[in-house]
């Protein structure tokens, strides 16, 4: 129920007239929220955001798995489908299922780096494709970081 009503206020704000010159000067935080609210997500997981990697023109997915079902595979699959397509050349996407250990850049800070739940990678330039668990996602010890 709450969805339905977050989904219809944001279609009532956007369906809003703007007037670019009536707030000339001022700060604009609000038009960074609304901005936000266009990214991606899907039942359990969201992406919370973009960072390039270096001077490469390519970029990772920061994704937000919702925590009380972070061991569940097929939300990390779903946003792989959705972030990704069979065609791409590269696609890198990281996942954290608690927001405060999701980095601003590419590079990542010890803490955040052991916060990571899974890491998928595709880069047919490169010849690698692979998806990497951390052991609270999967707990075989031959398989996860």
């Amino acid at each position: 129920m709450y969805k339905f009503f977050s989904s219809l206020l944001l279609f009532s704000l956007l369906a809003l007239p703007i007037s670019v010159s009536a707030h000339e000067g001022e700060d604009h935080e609000h038009e960074e929220a609304a901005a936000s609210t266009e990214l991606e997500s899907g039942n359990g997981w969201r992406l919370v955001r973009t960072v390039g990697l270096g001077d490469s023109g390519k970029i990772i997915y920061l994704v937000l798995v919702d925590h009380a079902v972070h061991t569940d595979r097929t939300i990390y699959s779903a946003a792989i489908n959705r972030l990704c397509g069979q065609n791409d050349e590269f696609c890198r996407i990281r996942f954290w299922s608690q927001e405060k250990y999701v980095p601003e850049k590419a590079s990542m800070t010890v803490e955040q780096n052991k916060q990571l739940r899974a890491d998928y990678l595709v880069n047919k330039e490169a010849g690698m494709k692979y998806l990497r668990w951390s052991c609270s996602v999967n707990p075989d010890k031959n398989h996860c970081f």
